[in-house]
């Protein structure tokens, strides 16, 4: 699936620590290859972002994302607890 990093997501992308974004760039080749792969336990969102779907990137990270077109155009990455406060 065709992807795309928002503004966004590169500025949260850029706190992330170098293993964090490491695991990024390995998970975000599985989810080109197969975006409902298992292991990227990709699921609907609700609340505030209703409409967008999430992928794990580690055990506490995820990465958020919405279908634009064909497209999975990725909105931000942080914990769980950053993202749903």
């Amino acid at each position: 699936m065709p992807t795309l990093l928002s503004k966004r997501f590169k500025k949260a992308f850029a706190k992330q620590p170098s293993p964090t974004q490491e695991k990024f760039f390995d998970r975000i080749n599985l989810f080109i290859t197969d975006p409902f792969e298992p292991q990227l336990r990709n699921h609907a969102l609700s609340g505030e972002y209703i409409g967008l779907r999430s992928i794990d990137i580690t055990g506490d990270v995820r990465a958020i994302y919405e279908l634009s077109n064909a497209t999975a155009v990725f909105i931000t990455i942080g914990t769980h607890a950053q993202l749903y406060k």
